[in-house]
């Protein structure tokens, strides 16, 4: 294989490029280029990602220090959470990236890369959880609270998948690191290959949606209970379907003033917005000429 083809060296500007299109898609609720919100710009979430790149991606490092120094990273440059979810779920994406390209001679197959990331998640330490620990208190998500066992306010005790586990009922990124991230290679990877989308905005917005009418999104379950988050879950998947149907002016117009709605309610659907991004990424290491030159 030559570098350009070594999904290693591809790796960041997958990220790179999952991030951008998170941010120039219109997604209802989200920050994007089209429509701030939420007191954030969109200008702060590319930068995030430019400066967390490094950290995420740095060779043989752990889980733990991968996070931490991708959200230290990310603070400097954006002084706000912009980007945690997103870190916890390209981090042992990444890390197990490196085991499943061992071979160079061999095309990077789904069902290695996720076989992988089972591995790293199983040997992930106690160590990993202070780090993730030290970063969330860093990046200090909105509407955390306080969990009855292996709190984030105090120190872990035990490693970071088990500390995951115990929020992963609550949490649709914590549930990735019990369930081996099953959710970003079953529900978003199978989201990529149902969708008939011709531009990659069109695509992005297709994942997001999928994600967000599946299940409630974790992060306005916190913000603001399950009734809310159940009420969101419904009506997307309602506007998921009618704008699949006709993919109009119309749709689109609903779409947006839904998006207006959201951000004036100050809800925020993040959590789907990061596992669209985890599996955007995913997919362009996959399928590398479905992503290239900006053409899906």
């Amino acid at each position: 294989m030559q570098a350009a083809d070594d999904p290693l060296a591809r790796a960041p500007d997958a990220f790179l490029r999952a991030c951008r299109l998170d941010v120039e898609t219109a997604k209802p609720g989200n920050v994007s280029i089209a429509s701030a919100g939420h007191g954030m710009q969109a200008a702060q979430f590319i930068d995030s990602a430019q400066a967390a790149a490094p950290a995420l991606f740095a060779r043989g490092a752990s889980v733990g220090a991968r996070i931490l120094d991708a959200v230290t990273h990310t603070q400097r440059v954006a002084g706000c959470n912009t980007n945690l979810g997103i870190l916890l779920l390209i981090a042992p994406l990444a890390a197990a990236l490196e085991a499943a390209c061992v071979s160079k001679h061999v095309a990077l197959q789904a069902s290695e890369w996720h076989r992988c990331v089972e591995r790293v998640l199983a040997a992930l330490t106690v160590d990993d959880a202070r780090a993730a620990y030290r970063a969330i208190a860093l990046a200090n998500p909105g509407g955390l609270g306080d969990a009855p066992e292996q709190s984030v306010h105090a120190p872990p005790t035990v490693d970071l998948r088990a500390a995951m586990a115990l929020a992963a009922e609550r949490d649709s990124i914590a549930r990735q690191y019990a369930n081996g991230f099953a959710d970003v290679f079953g529900t978003g990877l199978d989201a990529i290959a149902k969708s008939h989308r011709a531009t990659p905005a069109a695509l992005t917005l297709d994942v997001f949606l999928t994600f967000l009418g599946t299940w409630p999104d974790s992060h306005i379950v916190r913000k603001h209970g399950a009734a809310v988050a159940q009420s969101v879950t419904r009506e997307a998947r309602q506007r998921h379907a009618r704008w699949r149907t006709t993919e109009d002016a119309q749709s689109v117009a609903q779409l947006d003033a839904w998006d207006a709605g959201l951000k004036a309610q100050g809800v925020n659907p993040g959590t789907s917005a990061d596992l669209t991004v985890a599996t955007l990424f995913v997919a362009a290491l996959l399928d590398p000429p479905r992503f290239a030159s900006g053409h899906i």
